[in-house]
């Protein structure tokens, strides 16, 4: 690091990524702030700085196997920081310890015989509460959230006719259960339910959004709230606000040929249905097409919507409450999955085409019915060269501690990139 850099980030005062200490700091307070970072989005310790950015310069001797033996004796699993020590006018020292987001979250401080979890919140570090742990746990890929017990989401609250669809013609049953006992062995075998116990057997999340009658009924996160506004935001009324609740997978049936008829739509063909007669979203064309119908023209590749709303819903983080979010506006169209995302994926990992599922068995039966490209190539090659064909601009991905986020240009139906021309 130069000497300009460091004084520019000393002068811009702490925050999320920068902490000043002082280099009499105590080996397990120096691995709390070191915790907070790695559990956040990296960022850098300077030693020999003071709360309000005076620099009083390192002191310590032999500072930086003090700072390593620091660390790799109070964070757990190990993290390897960088060290280095910048030399400024007048003969001071500042010391630079960086590290960045951990692939291993949680991280914790062992300290006193206890392991604690520790935030960045701010220029301030907390103790991680409970769900704040839960978060930390499944973007490592810790915790599986969608493996866990729904109350009072019994065998009866799952759609038995599409639970048969699924068992003879995707899970290789020959026959289906014969008793309700038989039933509720077979979901727990599955993943679709689960165990407590203390009490009857009830629905994991998995099972209970991917084939419930009403998911939101017992999950209020469950479902899609879709959004349209005639402006850029939104301020401007809304146009339709609406949540749409259904299980993940259509109901279908096996033809003499082979081939599966769908009989009964899920969540992601409702959404459809519902996109395919929003303005915002496409309009009827000049033309007539067969059956003497007016062509449809989208605004957004219906491939592409597809695909961002199956992903939206297949790898959101069934720990954070809000639902998957669609919101049209005048010039675009913004696809919101809860959570961040996990296992240090990143949104030029996912583009180049790596690969990190959050909820393995709802990415299963989805991939199983055909929702999900078996080869999990999706945004490379539904999302990315579809949107920028149609409207000549790339789409965007948003990419939070919270949330996901994919904003798909409109194109112009009688612009030059449109399907019209």
């Amino acid at each position: 690091m130069l000497k300009t850099e460091l004084l520019e980030i000393i002068a811009n005062g702490e925050n999320s990524g920068v902490e000043f200490k002082r280099d009499d700091i105590r080996a397990d307070a120096l691995a709390r702030e070191i915790v907070a970072m790695a559990n956040l989005r990296g960022g850098m310790v300077l030693l020999g700085v003071e709360d309000d950015g005076t620099i009083s310069g390192i002191q310590r001797g032999n500072l930086e196997t003090w700072v390593m033996d620091a660390i790799l004796g109070h964070v757990h699993p190990m993290l390897l920081p960088f060290y280095e020590v910048v030399a400024l006018d007048g003969g001071q020292r500042v010391a630079v310890v960086s590290v960045t987001t951990g692939s291993s979250k949680p991280y914790v401080l062992r300290h006193n015989g206890r392991e604690e979890i520790y935030i960045r919140v701010g220029s301030t570090v907390r103790f991680a509460d409970r769900n704040q742990q839960a978060r930390l746990f499944a973007t490592g890929g810790l915790l599986h959230s969608e493996t866990m017990p729904v109350s009072g989401a019994t065998i009866h609250a799952l759609d038995r006719e599409r639970l048969q669809d699924y068992l003879l013609s995707c899970a290789g049953d020959r026959e289906l259960p014969a008793t309700e006992v038989a039933w509720i062995d077979r979901m727990l075998g599955l993943g679709f339910m689960t165990d407590v116990h203390a009490a009857a057997p009830v629905c994991t999340i998995a099972g209970l959004v991917l084939f419930g009658r009403t998911p939101r009924r017992f999950l209020r996160q469950a479902g899609i709230r879709w959004m349209a506004f005639s402006g850029i935001d939104k301020s401007y009324q809304a146009l339709d606000d609406t949540i749409l609740d259904a299980p993940l997978v259509g109901r279908f049936a096996r033809q003499d040929g082979g081939a599966r008829e769908l009989l009964e739509r899920g969540l992601i063909e409702d959404l459809m249905d519902r996109l395919q007669g929003q303005p915002l979203v496409s309009t009827e064309g000049e033309n007539l097409g067969d059956g003497l119908r007016r062509e449809r023209i989208w605004h957004y590749p219906p491939e592409s919507l597809r695909e961002a709303v199956v992903n939206a819903l297949a790898h959101r983080d069934w720990t954070r409450t809000p639902e998957v979010e669609i919101v049209a506006y005048s010039n675009r169209l913004e696809v919101t999955s809860p959570g961040a995302l996990q296992n240090s994926m990143t949104v030029e990992k996912m583009l180049a085409g790596q690969r990190s599922p959050r909820n393995t068995a709802i990415v299963d039966v989805l991939r199983d019915h055909g929702y999900v490209d078996a080869r999990g190539m999706g945004v490379r090659r539904k999302i990315v060269p579809l949107v920028r064909a149609a409207s000549g601009a790339e789409p965007d991905f948003e990419a939070t501690e919270d949330y996901l986020k994919l904003i798909l240009p409109r194109s112009d139906p009688g612009g030059p990139n449109s399907p019209l021309n």
